[in-house]
């Protein structure tokens, strides 16, 4: 699993991935309508689970898919938190707090696409941990409150930026870890 192969991009895990790229489009569609937009979101969360599902399930995961799965998650949440905050329901720390995991793992994905030895070592990217998912949930949640403009919207963006925080952090220290040995 160290190449990155056209074909790979067919795959059903990568398929399902794909889907999120019209959600993306879509969703500054329906952010005026709360109940369909959160029908968009949990529409791409189901495929982010799905395309994940099916590359471990039948033992289709590659490094493009990897790709293709990162690319379209962070797609489909540019649109999403880009809408939010400019129909006004987030502001730039809200912003920010959404983002603190992806802002903290910015200098290590940097780092696995521009490093030899780690191409060498690791082609595919790293797992995915108790924390991070539990981080991506959350980010769920508090996008959720935000649309809803739900009273609990801000406790929930201060814990998804602790979380994302402390999931970023777990990624640095097994990536250190790794770099020690």
């Amino acid at each position: 699993m160290g190449h990155y192969r056209t074909k790979d991009l067919l795959l059903p895990p990568s398929l399902v991935s794909f889907l999120r790229a019209p959600l993306a489009a879509l969703f500054p569609f329906t952010v005026d309508r709360p109940g369909v937009a959160l029908g968009v979101i949990a529409v791409a969360g189901a495929s982010d689970v799905l395309d994940g599902f099916l590359a471990r399930r039948f033992n289709l995961a590659t490094p493009a898919g990897a790709v293709v799965d990162g690319v379209t998650d962070k797609l489909f949440a540019s649109s999403v938190v880009a809408t939010l905050f400019f129909t006004g329901r987030l502001d730039l720390l809200g912003v920010a707090l959404l983002g603190m995991r992806e802002l903290g793992e910015a200098p290590l994905v940097l780092w696995w696409a521009v490093s030899r030895p780690r191409r060498k070592t690791k082609a595919e990217a790293p797992k995915t941990n108790a924390l991070d998912k539990a981080a991506t949930v959350l980010q769920f949640v508090a996008v959720g409150a935000a649309l809803l403009a739900h009273p609990a919207a801000w406790p929930l963006l201060y814990a998804t930026g602790a979380l994302g925080l402390v999931a970023a952090l777990s990624y640095w220290r097994r990536e250190l870890a790794s770099l020690a040995r």
